[in-house]
């Protein structure tokens, strides 16, 4: 006769080993919490995340939970997807070139009431399930986002792009106010033309439009959600995936990249250029790949960085804490760390 088995002792068990694999998470990510304590970090959040709403949850849920760890996010967005539905929707026939999309006066009406009154409402909804920190923006608002009309070369010739921006300038003051009142701002990827009419925005790559917002903080780090794992240096050999390059490597493999991944690498090119310390793109189709990034030692996407750093150290007695040392943007040299590749 077989003995009943005791399944609340195995369910027990089973529990405590599940809290234990939860507490040895927890204890890895507290050397980057530390780390990173009042940091400044800019997210930009575009491609499939944006589409599935479990990605889209947990996008939200890890930019509350940078906030609440005492991380600085500022979320600048795009909306792909749903801009292409929306041109289809309406028959408006969109194209794109050296990886930008070519945008008419008409598709640029689409594109900003896409973004501002759909896309990043969503966002902002769904940060604030964790709290009321998260407040939407568009780069029209406060000037906050000012461009000049950009074009693009493609093959030796000069590409008129239409109504597409390159940003000249960051409007830094409402950027920092929210920030030290604890904010989360989210901000859409369109601009006002400078010297140009009113009521007829650029529309900037997202990727590009996140650089700039690094840029002009000083940000600790640039993280640019993509539907890739991350940059391949043979692509399709997916083997071959780049956990680590330097700028001088980056700038040698930038001619012979997919058009789709030009803006992405560029945008992290010259973040680093002007004092951003590390720019990582990571898969935005993997749930929780914002914090995975951040918080681990491994990491899971590609991390542009000059020089290789570690993570604050763990007991090492009444030190001054490395935010409060710092500028207000959370930088601090002696405190760097390369956030999941030690």
């Amino acid at each position: 006769m077989n003995t009943p088995v005791d399944m609340s002792t195995k369910s027990t068990a089973a529990r405590l080993a599940a809290a234990q694999v939860k507490a040895e998470a927890l204890t890895e990510a507290l050397p980057w919490i530390k780390t990173f304590a009042g940091a400044t970090i800019v997210i930009k959040y575009g491609g499939n995340a944006m589409v599935s709403p479990e990605l889209q949850q947990s996008f939200a849920d890890d930019i509350a939970f940078l906030r609440f760890a005492g991380i600085r996010p500022v979320v600048v967005h795009g909306g792909g997807p749903q801009i292409s539905a929306m041109l289809k929707r309406l028959g408006i026939e969109s194209e794109f070139k050296a990886g930008q999309r070519v945008t008419t006066e008409e598709a640029a009406e689409v594109i900003r009431m896409v973004l501002s009154g759909q896309v990043n409402r969503d966002i902002v909804s769904r940060i604030n399930q964790n709290g009321d920190a998260a407040i939407g923006l568009s780069g029209e608002d406060a000037d906050l986002l000012l461009a000049n009309k950009a074009t693009a070369e493609v093959d030796g010739e000069t590409i008129d792009l239409g109504r597409v921006g390159e940003i000249a300038q960051v409007n830094t003051t409402v950027l920092t106010e929210l920030l030290d009142a604890g904010r989360v701002p989210v901000i859409c990827s369109i601009a006002s033309e400078i010297g140009g009419e009113a009521g007829k925005p650029l529309n900037i790559n997202a990727d590009l439009a996140a650089s700039a917002v690094a840029k002009a903080l000083k940000a600790h780090k640039l993280i640019m959600l993509t539907d890739v794992p991350g940059l391949y240096a043979n692509w399709p050999d997916t083997s071959s995936l780049i956990s680590r390059i330097d700028p001088d490597k980056l700038r040698e493999l930038l001619p012979s990249l997919d058009s789709g991944m030009i803006p992405k690498m560029t945008a992290a090119l010259e973040a680093i250029e002007h004092g951003v310390k590390q720019a990582h793109i990571i898969d935005g189709r993997m749930a929780h790949s914002l914090l995975l990034e951040v918080f681990t030692s491994e990491g899971i996407g590609t991390m542009v960085e000059d020089t290789i750093v570690e993570p604050a150290p763990l007991g090492d007695g009444h030190q001054t804490n490395p935010a409060e040392a710092a500028p207000t943007d959370g930088l601090n040299a002696s405190n760097d760390s390369n956030g999941g590749r030690s």
